[in-house]
This record gives C-alpha cells, sequence and structure tokens, in this order.
C-alpha cells in the first residue's frame, strides 16, 4: 500500500485505547466461559489509517441492506498496522475480514491466516474479475489461488507544470525517457534552485517504478534471488542516478524539501513522481488562478508509454473466522461501482473496477484520467513477503549510488549481495518444499 511513502499516517480514531484494551481483556478472562457466547452477528472489521473514517459513512447502507448485520469497525494506525496483524495471526484473534495492502498479502497467505475466495468470487453476481485492472486484480493471485479483493488502487505517475513546459518550448508532457530527459535539462536551474523533478532520496516508489518498466523480473528463479545485475534494472538505476548527478533533481530526503505543494507552486520542481492523493493536495493548496497551470500524466517509458507499480489495497477475509458469509456479504457491498464512487467521493481512494470510473467525479475529471490511462499499464512488485524489506534496501543502496559511494554496476552488485541475504530462509523453505513432493 504504497501512499506518500507508504500510506496516510494518522492514528485511526476508532483504534482503543490500550487502558480500554486491557480492561476488556481482563473482562473477557473474568467471563471465562462466556467467551463463546459472542454475537453472532457482529462483523469484526479492520480497516488501516483514514479509510476506517470513510467507510464509516458507508456502512449505515449495508447495515440497512442486511439488518441482521452489526459492523463494528476497528481503525489502526499505519505505524502499528503490520504488527497488530501479525500479533492476531499469533494469538488467535484476527477480525472477520481486514484491509490488507497488497505488498503485505504475500506474509499471510504464506502464514495461511487468509480465506480463499474463488469459488466465492465463482458465485458472484457483484464481483467480476474481468471488470477490475488485471495488474491489481493479479495482486491477489497467489499459486493460482485468489485471497484478496481489489478495494482500491494506488500507482505513481507525474505531475507537472504545463505552464513551465510551454516556457521551455514543450507543448506536451513526456513521451518517453531521452524526451523526459530533454526536458529535466530545459527545466532545471541550480544557480536559482530551479530542479525539474523532486524525487526524495529516501523514498523507494520512483526508482521502483522506474525498475518495474523493464523487461526483466526484479527478482529471479521463483523469488529466491535478487536480479538487480539485470541490463535493465541497471538502466533504470543509472537514469535514476543521473537525475542527481546532472542536478536535475536535489539530492535530498522528503523531510529537507519542506512544503512540496508550495515549492511546486512557486517552481521549484516542474514535476512531481506522486500518487492520486495529491490531486485534492494541490486542488486545495494552490490558489484559484494557478490551478490550470498544472495537470497528471503517465509515466513515460525508456521507448515510448511506461509502465507503473500496482499498489493499493485489498478486502480479505481470515480463515478464523466464524462469519465468513457475512465478511463476503460486505466485500460485495464495498465492491459494487455506486459505493466505489461514494468511497472516492469521500476519501479520493481510487477504485480497481473500469466500471466505477464510469460515473460519479471521476468521469469528467481531467486531472485523474492519467491516472485511468496509467492503471491499465501497472505491475505488481514481486509477490514475496520479503519485498518491503528488499524495496528499502533498494533505496538506501540507491542513496548511496547518488552521494558517489557506489557506480551504478556496484551499486547492482551491492543489491543482489543484500537481497540474496534476505532470501536465504526463503531458499532454504522452497527447497525443503521441492524436496518432499
Amino acid at each position: 500500500m504504497s501512499r506518500r511513502g507508504g500510506q496516510r499516517g494518522r492514528a485511526g480514531r476508532g483504534a482503543r485505547p490500550a487502558g480500554r484494551l486491557l480492561a476488556l481483556a481482563l473482562a473477557v478472562a473474568l467471563l471465562g466461559g462466556c467467551a463463546g457466547k459472542e454475537r453472532r452477528d457482529e462483523l469484526v472489521f479492520w480497516t488501516i489509517g483514514r479509510e476506517g473514517e470513510a467507510v464509516a459513512a458507508l456502512l449505515p447502507g449495508f447495515e440497512r441492506a442486511h439488518p441482521g448485520i452489526r459492523v463494528r469497525l476497528q481503525q489502526l494506525p499505519l505505524t502499528a498496522a503490520h504488527q497488530k496483524l501479525l500479533t492476531a495471526f499469533a494469538g488467535g484473534s484476527t477480525p472477520d475480514l481486514s484491509q490488507l495492502g497488497n505488498t503485505w498479502l504475500p506474509e499471510l497467505v504464506a502464514l495461511d491466516a487468509l480465506a480463499p475466495l474463488d469459488a466465492r468470487v465463482a458465485a458472484s453476481a457483484v464481483v467480476r474479475p474481468a471488470d477490475y485492472f488485471p495488474s491489481i486484480w493479479a495482486t491477489n493471485v497467489f499459486d493460482g489461488r485468489l485471497y484478496g479483493v481489489p478495494w482500491y488502487v494506488d500507482t505513481r505517475l507525474l505531475f507537472y507544470r504545463a505552464d513551465l513546459l510551454r516556457a521551455a518550448g514543450f507543448d506536451h508532457p513526456p513521451r518517453d525517457w531521452a524526451e523526459w530527459r530533454r526536458m529535466l535539462a530545459a527545466l532545471s536551474d541550480p544557480a536559482r534552485r530551479t530542479y525539474g523533478i523532486l524525487l526524495p532520496t529516501n523514498e523507494y516508489e520512483q526508482l521502483m517504478s522506474l525498475a518495474l518498466q523493464q523487461p526483466e523480473p526484479l527478482l529471479r528463479d521463483g523469488g529466491r534471488y535478487g536480479n538487480f545485475g539485470s541490463a535493465g534494472f541497471k538502466r533504470a538505476l543509472a537514469f535514476y542516478v543521473d537525475t542527481f548527478r546532472l542536478r536535475q533533481a536535489p539530492a535530498i530526503s522528503n523531510v529537507e524539501a519542506g512544503n512540496p505543494w508550495f515549492e511546486f507552486g512557486r517552481g521549484v520542481y516542474a514535476f512531481y513522481f506522486s500518487g492520486p492523493w495529491n490531486i485534492g493536495e494541490f486542488r486545495q493548496r494552490l490558489p484559484a488562478a494557478a490551478q490550470d497551470e498544472w495537470s497528471t500524466a503517465p509515466l513515460p517509458g525508456p521507448g515510448g508509454p511506461g509502465a507503473g507499480a500496482a499498489g493499493g489495497s485489498s478486502l480479505v477475509v481470515f480463515r478464523a473466522s466464524r462469519h465468513q458469509d457475512e465478511a463476503w456479504a460486505l466485500i460485495e457491498y464495498l465492491s459494487r461501482p455506486e459505493v466505489q464512487q461514494r468511497f472516492y467521493a469521500l476519501l479520493g481512494d481510487m477504485p480497481p473496477r473500469r466500471s466505477s470510473w464510469a460515473g460519479g467525479a471521476l468521469r469528467d475529471d481531467p486531472k485523474a484520467r492519467a491516472f485511468r490511462e496509467q492503471l491499465e499499464r501497472v505491475k505488481p512488485t514481486p509477490p514475496v513477503p520479503e519485498w518491503e524489506r528488499i524495496a528499502n534496501e533498494m533505496q538506501l543502496v540507491a542513496a548511496q549510488a547518488i552521494a558517489g559511494e557506489y557506480t551504478v554496476d556496484q551499486a547492482a552488485a551491492e543489491l543482489d549481495r543484500r537481497v540474496d541475504r534476505i532470501l536465504a530462509k526463503r531458499r532454504w523453505v522452497l527447497d525443503r518444499q521441492e524436496a518432499r513432493r
């Protein structure tokens, strides 16, 4: 779930304070045998971050349509959500269903924590796989089985100052890397502290998106080893590092960048590499007179239109749930195009279904059009539980290359060494599974 360098990091207002959780645990312990007398009509739903605030506004419609079901919503802050999910699994206290970032899915699937959903989708008149963006749907499939239904999508592309491009002699956004490089050069003047683009060095999503545009996979041999020594990754890394070397982007973190919306608005950066939540941010933060000066564009690739990263969150049902039918009914409700359109209007999270883009605020929004186009050209990250650790190492090594500590070839070799260490346990498990067959 890549958003703002991760997801919106606000603590959910629905999360219980520690004291109340302790009191609740003591009460359950004292009741002993009464613990088995839980409300059979109560459905426990965990969300992460601000999604819980928006979905709370949608639940009354579901409960009216299903008067025998009451949904108990709990919001988890992003900073605690991953550990909370793992602790709940270890303690046998998972919810009935949850929001789950698609980079977290492989880990929960490997733990056998999630219920497969293939039979439910096959029988559903609501959830239609062909209506979903294919690569987003694919992030939920492991070894041929479906474990989640996409809830919202997230990918990164270019926000750009159309007026600055026109002043530099360009009447369209970049269509390939060579044209993009020419634009970055024309729009950069380090002496005046203006740059073609902002690429915070403590974020991995930008380099990852460039790397996913290459024909070679980022991992090889079934996810057993890194493949960062491939020609494609080194091409992506060289383009990324050269952008700093040529002083077309400042070598700063997002903390040092300060307020990127203000700096973008005053022309410090002509391009900003980011996600769909920033449509609302730019509309809110830039003055009305500047609203026609910026736009969005799909990512250029090395030789034409480029792929982006397939991010977002899915809805999953936990295997231990005693209310799987009710959980599936809520997933179907939240998957309806008209409900997804309301969800977008409330929060700005983009829907994973093509039909959901055919109405509501998305249909005629020129700033959202590039995202609709990009979503037809996204690629999933490698479906291994270790991926987020690998992506963080990619960012760290790339920052060292930007600082001149590694050449591109040295950085690629170092990254393969680090990733192969991370994947050592995975190789051990896979080798023994194959030996038992």
